[in-house]
């Protein structure tokens, strides 16, 4: 059974698949939902990060959920997760201590956690916040404050996780999160998606708001574990990105989200957004077949999975879409979507499939 797991504005949407069909359950309504992971060791092991409300953890693949690792004031310091805004998440399988994933979770202001339990204890990666580069941190529209957008655990290599804190910096550990190198020279400053391919290792994939910056900058890659990187931009005519997915079975095939600014990206009135799909050795094309007009189209999440090769979902204010082809063509899925989800920011999509 295939399960996509859609975190928009105001709820999380758990549509599962039987067959054909589509049967699609609210939760957590009311609660801004801002990420999502599964582990990939226990599938039906889901968290959600919320604005204001701490992490919520399902161990029956969405059908209930309960908050965690936000402790009493008194042991918040000692084992919890110290702030209430958890803005990124991811799961490592290569680092299994027990039955469970390691869990990291970055929040805002930018601070870094990590679970070896499944989500019932939890340990500060306090050497994050000492990185040089942190005085530079900063959310433009909130100046004051800054927060780890996007967490990458390598597929490749346990204990490396790549990081990236908007705005100001990409950083990454090798060591779990013990020590962390700080931010390259040229390399990506306002990261919002960060692929790694799961066949290629250290072919890092970075959709950012750099474009708007600096011309040419929107889109990034390394091929050498975020050394060095490179600006392969030609086609793309808006340069503000931020979803990002690339297709499990070819390296080379990959999609962004884009819009001219983050106005446009992120705002239900001045919403207006893109999708773009680039090949080897091909400039960047834009997708339109089977998509939502993109006038009122905040900018969508991507998710794939590796039992279908070749495939990739896109979630959008105006519904959910699969493509069969690689992302040339697009179908929506068959979901109850009411007129209130229209005006809510899609947030994160993940997918497992037993």
């Amino acid at each position: 059974m295939k399960t996509l797991y859609m975190a928009m504005e105001k709820s999380v949407l758990v549509a599962r698949q039987h067959h054909s069909d589509w049967q699609m359950e609210s939760h957590l309504d009311g609660l801004q939902a801002l990420c999502l992971a599964t582990d990939p060791l226990r599938p039906e092991c889901v968290y959600c990060g919320t604005y204001r409300r701490g992490l919520w953890q399902s161990r029956d693949a969405g059908r209930t959920w309960q908050p965690i690792g936000d402790l009493p004031m008194v042991l918040r310091e000692v084992s919890g997760i110290q702030y209430s805004d958890i803005t990124a998440l991811a799961v490592s399988a290569l680092e299994r201590v027990g039955e469970y994933g390691v869990v990291y979770v970055g929040t805002e202001p930018g601070a870094m956690f990590r679970s070896e339990d499944g989500g019932t204890s939890w340990q500060e990666l306090a050497s994050f916040r000492e990185l040089p580069s942190s005085s530079t941190w900063s959310f433009p529209p909130k100046p004051e404050t800054h927060h780890v957008r996007w967490i990458t655990s390598d597929p490749h290599v346990p204990g490396r996780v790549f990081v990236a804190v908007e705005a100001g910096a990409l950083v990454h550990t090798l060591d779990g999160g013990a020590t962390w190198e700080d931010r390259v020279p040229d390399g990506p400053y306002d990261t919002h998606t960060l692929i790694i391919h799961p066949a290629v290792p250290g072919r890092l994939y970075s959709a950012a708001g750099d474009g708007i910056l600096a011309a040419g900058k929107g889109y990034q890659e390394s091929l050498d574990g975020g050394k060095t990187w490179q600006y392969p931009d030609e086609g793309l005519h808006h340069h503000y990105l931020f979803g990002a997915t690339v297709d499990s079975a070819d390296p080379d095939t990959i999609l962004v989200s884009a819009s001219t600014s983050p106005e446009a990206a992120h705002s239900p009135m001045m919403a207006e957004s893109f999708v773009y799909r680039k090949t080897k050795g091909q400039s960047w094309q834009m997708v339109t077949n089977g998509l939502p007009e993109a006038t009122g189209c905040m900018v969508a999440a991507f998710g794939t999975t590796p039992a279908e090769p070749g495939a990739f979902y896109l979630l959008s204010n105006k519904g959910c879409y699969r493509s069969p082809d690689a992302g040339l063509h697009w179908e929506q899925l068959d979901l109850p979507w009411n007129e209130r989800l229209v005006y809510q920011h899609p947030q994160a999509l993940a997918i497992t499939q037993e």
